[in-house]
């Protein structure tokens, strides 16, 4: 089946199981990392990766949803627009490596001069870590979700085996192991940007015109995307700002476990922006609706399973020296499910070509983060950072839900699962696995 055709039932599900596949190697190279590393040596190794993957996805100044958002209502100006938003995406990544090289002394003063030299280092990745996230979404735009998909499982499959491979040698180090989180990306930065190449011939004839079109849009909807960044990083960076290197690798840890949840919402999400620009406002709310309650529910249900399973999932997986990650990782996971039911909520504001709503309510819950973290990790530890996480996060989901008939004057989309999204998820993936298994019989032939 031709990408540009895909369903969107049939887009989700590649986006979900690509999803899982990641969230198992992730899984395998943090179980790894850990248990050689320790927990100190896991927050210096945190320390050092993060600056690059914090800036990339703070700094993107809105550029993916743009383009996404412009490429599905002006296909015919698609070469000017991705060209203007692979320039955008370069000046912006750079400005932003500079300005973290001044900045990390500042930032982890604590850390090594090893771990600070190596952090500033792997800032040279910025660059190419925002051109995957703008380069997604410009594929994503024409329904190319295989290929998105493939550029997402790449690097952490590499990621996996040059752990691996450390380890049977025995020269398995936090500065190695970084190595083995960047290099990776390079290879599958070529092969995107050759295959953006040619699907859009992306050219700088009109760059003035199509960077205010992208800016005019990016800028409004810049807000969500670093609200998520931040709900993502934010209490990593104040956590190895505040606190030593074996209670970093002891939260990372925790967060990691509690990310595996995130599979179901960012498939979603990944789907449902694209599919609903364009269509009429009630239609939106229904697809938004029916999106954030599977998701959801399914998102709960794994959520419990950690919750009852967490305290014998820690020691099993990452070791003993880990058994302290118990008592956040609860919070952690109520903070996920909630965070992704946000997250596809948004998604009708950014199709009904409202992200200015959407990042000034975000920002207003988001605001609550830094300071609540600055106030209860000094006094509560790892503890006093996911309950910041978790308080914030219920902020911005009430204004997300106030804001339908507040400003958008459209009903609240309807939360509880009903029967015939049940039937209809059933139906969907038993078209899937029909086509699946009619495929596989056809290549046999």
């Amino acid at each position: 089946m031709a990408t540009s055709t895909m369903s969107a039932s049939t887009a989700f599900a590649q986006s979900a199981v690509t999803k899982l596949l990641i969230i198992g190697v992730n899984a395998a190279t943090g179980i790894i990392s850990a248990r050689a590393l320790a927990p100190a040596g896991r927050g210096e190794l945190s320390a050092m990766i993060l600056s690059y993957s914090f800036l990339a996805s703070a700094l993107t100044l809105g550029l993916p949803s743009a383009l996404t958002y412009q490429l599905r209502k002006r296909p015919e100006e698609a070469s000017d627009l991705l060209g203007a938003g692979i320039l955008l995406c370069m000046l912006i990544s750079s400005v932003s490596a500079i300005a973290g090289y001044f900045l990390l002394p500042f930032w982890i003063p604590q850390y090594s001069p090893t771990v600070l030299l190596y952090a500033r280092v792997f800032l040279l990745n910025t660059p190419i870590a925002l051109f995957f996230v703008v380069g997604r979404a410009a594929i994503e735009s024409r329904g190319g979700f295989r290929v998105s998909n493939l550029s997402l499982i790449g690097p952490p499959l590499a990621t996996l085996v040059g752990l691996v491979s450390l380890k049977l040698t025995g020269s398995l180090t936090p500065v190695s192991a970084a190595w083995c989180y960047v290099l990776p990306g390079l290879p599958v930065f070529f092969w995107m940007f050759v295959h953006i190449q040619r699907m859009f011939a992306p050219r700088l004839h009109a760059v003035q015109k199509s960077a205010r079109l992208l800016s005019s849009y990016g800028i409004r909807s810049h807000g969500i995307d670093l609200c998520g960044t931040m709900s993502l990083y934010v209490d990593q960076a104040l956590v190895v700002r505040l606190l030593t290197p074996d209670l970093m690798g002891i939260y990372v840890v925790a967060l990691s476990l509690s990310r595996l949840l995130n599979a179901f919402h960012t498939s979603v999400v990944m789907v449902l922006f694209p599919r609903a620009v364009a269509r009429p406002p009630l239609e939106i709310i229904a697809m938004t609706g029916r999106a954030v309650r599977i998701t959801t529910a399914l998102t709960a249900i794994c959520g419990l399973g950690i919750v009852l399973a967490g305290p014998r999932l820690l020691v099993l997986l990452y070791g003993a020296d880990y058994r302290g990650a118990t008592s956040i990782l609860r919070i952690l996971v109520l903070e996920v499910v909630l965070t992704g039911a946000t997250q596809v909520l948004s998604q009708a504001f950014m199709a009904l070509g409202r992200p200015g709503v959407i990042t000034t309510l975000q920002a207003i819950g988001l605001s609550l983060t830094i300071p609540l973290m600055l106030i209860l990790i000094p006094r509560l530890g790892l503890t006093g950072a996911a309950l910041a996480l978790l308080i914030s996060t219920c902020a911005r989901l009430t204004f997300v839900l106030a804001s339908f008939p507040l400003l958008l004057k459209l009903p609240v989309p309807d939360l509880l699962v009903r029967r015939e999204d049940i039937t209809k998820i059933s139906q969907q993936l038993g078209r899937w696995l029909s086509v699946r298994r009619t495929a596989e019989a056809t290549s046999e032939i």
